[in-house]
């Protein structure tokens, strides 16, 4: 069985493999080449919207949680100390290569439907996580460490799970930051009849990109939300600040929706 690739994914993938060197490039080949890994991804894409009306949870949502995620953490480089860093157990490179993992992997869950998708997520992706890491480290014992941080982002990205790892919040930030229309465009069109939680899909559509870029010395993590018009508010109170504010960055982090008109509203 093969899935297309749309050209959109194939630019994500050339982008982020021309924004990373050594051992990252090396990890985010291994994640874009494995098989398994993007049969489950696309399976789980099918439960999500073709059965249960939800937005995009497959190859393209796990890439640009990806690479949220590399821009959030060259933000951060030099100016805070990763989890493993601090804790003396590793680099800020492999910091990057398990954050890389868990967004690769975090929703392949949805396979399985909705509820408890993070542990299931961890379930089914436990083999593909532990190969990646074990062709990456020689050392099994750091492997093993390094498989329960890339686990605790997984199980704590929809913020019902306190993480307390930076690894871990900055995959909570990057996946509440894919919201703009591109994810809701599927489910939105395929839509025949009204049905309860329409306002996600209505507040997506309304919301035209969502920028990550550099803010200030206290917080130099700006996420600025670009939308058409004050419907996007309800993905940004409901879904980013909500995972923002559960993160273990969120002292780092300015939210800004910039409404059609040039007004912004400074939620951080």
């Amino acid at each position: 069985m093969r899935f297309p690739v749309s050209r959109f994914q194939k630019h994500l993938e050339k982008e982020m493999l021309a924004s990373v060197t050594g051992k990252v490039q090396e990890t985010l080949d291994l994640l874009i080449k494995d098989k398994q890994l993007n049969h489950l991804q696309e399976y789980a894409n099918i439960v999500s919207i073709n059965r249960l009306g939800y937005n995009d949870h497959g190859p393209v949502h796990a890439r640009m949680v990806a690479r949220n995620s590399l821009d959030i953490l060259n933000l951060l480089e030099n100016k805070i100390e990763t989890s493993l860093e601090e804790e003396k157990l590793g680099t800020f490179e492999d910091s990057t290569i398990l954050i890389l993992i868990a967004g690769f992997c975090h929703d392949i869950g949805m396979a399985m439907g909705r509820k408890s998708h993070e542990r299931n997520s961890i379930i089914i992706g436990t083999e593909i996580i532990e190969n990646i890491l074990f062709k990456l480290y020689d050392d099994k014992n750091k492997a093993l460490i390094y498989k329960a941080m890339v686990f605790e982002a997984i199980l704590g990205h929809m913020g019902d799970f306190n993480v307390t790892s930076i690894e871990a919040g900055i995959i909570l930030v990057s996946d509440g930051c894919d919201m703009s229309k591109g994810r809701a465009r599927i489910p939105y069109v395929l839509q025949k009849k009204p049905t309860i939680g329409d306002i996600h899909k209505y507040s997506a559509m309304s919301i035209n990109k969502v920028i990550i870029g550099p803010g200030d010395e206290e917080r130099p993590i700006k996420i600025t939300v670009d939308m058409e018009d004050k419907a996007g508010v309800f993905q940004i109170e409901e879904v980013l600040y909500g995972k923002v504010s559960k993160s273990s960055i969120k002292k780092y982090i300015h939210i800004v929706a910039q409404l059609k008109d040039g007004t912004e509203l400074l939620y951080l």
